[in-house]
């Protein structure tokens, strides 16, 4: 006998909301029956009785996961998945998965990554400003437009994405640092150039780029804090393209103020969408995107399917992958 799995499908509505939700119920099979909504907590009965929820950045909280007595699911359509009650899953005995070994946004983060890192050694936005202001700002612009070729990329988590960013990087001859957990082994490391292992504070202080690639935890929340910011190169610029609490923000801002660090990529904020206070808006050479680099048309269609597909292999009885807590 069949048994029907209740799916509670949380589509925040600046990634297509109730549109985007109907096109992906589509791909359940029949023995699933699924609820679309914008915020979690919007049909409470429709979250009562929910076996899998389907997250795309929509908070899971601890009241959530206490009002779903029926739970057995949380799926996140990201790599990131902070925005989920890890503690309160765990207590109940609920697996929470992300959709890491699809590769679904390595290629956008890859280029974003790459995409700030040029605008930045190029120093485009500056120079494209000078010129809407008819300011010819070549002799000024000239001495801080700088090469990637013959740098040191110090990449922050070498998994799916950070390798990605990697293969880049050998295109454009920089050398390749990485810090991790453990290192990825003697045949990756030769197949991206020869990158080496390294602990972080090594990492930060010989790398002429710093680009985070890891999950935001306990662990790694504020990972670049003042006292790591300081180790840095004052010719050195960090990306970030993974979480914003990756980075002490008003530290950052303080560094790029004073000058003892060349400029910064963000493409990620804590919170967001970021106040008009945040001070990195106003700091000195900082290219800044809206978390685009996880967003492409391409992307969005490739998450919510490596999301689902997970979902819907566990309503048929598989078990489910990328198991992150």
């Amino acid at each position: 006998m069949t048994v029907t799995k209740n799916v509670l499908a949380v589509v925040s509505p600046h990634v297509g909301g109730r549109t985007a939700g109907a096109a992906l119920a589509t791909v359940f099979p029949g023995e699933a029956h699924v609820t679309v909504v914008e915020a979690t907590d919007e049909d409470p009965a429709a979250l009562r009785e929910a076996h899998v929820i389907i997250t795309g950045l929509g908070p899971v909280t601890a009241e959530h996961i206490a009002a779903a007595p029926e739970l057995e699911l949380i799926q996140c359509a990201s790599h990131g998945f902070d925005y989920v009650d890890l503690d309160a899953a765990r207590a109940k005995g609920v697996p929470v998965c992300n959709i890491g070994s699809s590769g679904a946004e390595k290629q956008n983060v890859a280029e974003q990554t790459f995409a700030l890192m040029l605008a930045l050694a190029k120093q485009l936005v500056p120079a494209h400003t000078a010129l809407v202001d008819a300011d010819w700002a070549l002799p000024r612009l000239q001495r801080s437009i700088t090469e990637l070729s013959g740098k040191t990329l110090g990449i922050v988590g070498l998994g799916h994405i950070g390798e990605e960013v990697a293969r880049r990087a050998v295109a454009f001859d920089m050398s390749i640092v990485y810090a991790g957990p453990q290192p990825v082994g003697a045949e990756t490391e030769a197949r991206l150039g020869g990158a080496r292992h390294v602990e972080l504070d090594e990492l930060l202080r010989t790398s002429d780029y710093i680009t985070l690639h890891a999950p935001l935890t306990d662990a790694t929340r504020h990972l670049l804090n003042a006292e790591r910011l300081v180790l840095l190169k004052p010719t050195a610029f960090v990306i970030n393209t993974a979480r914003g609490a990756l980075i002490d923000q008003d530290a950052l801002a303080d560094a790029l103020e004073a000058g003892t660090l060349a400029g910064a990529g963000i493409d990620v904020f804590d919170p967001e969408p970021p106040t008009p206070a945040l001070r990195l808006l106003k700091a000195p050479n900082v290219v800044l995107s809206p978390h685009v680099a996880g967003v492409t048309r391409e992307t969005l269609v490739r998450i919510a399917l490596a999301a689902v597909q997970n979902a819907v292999e566990f309503v048929a009885g598989k078990p489910p992958r990328d198991v992150v807590s």
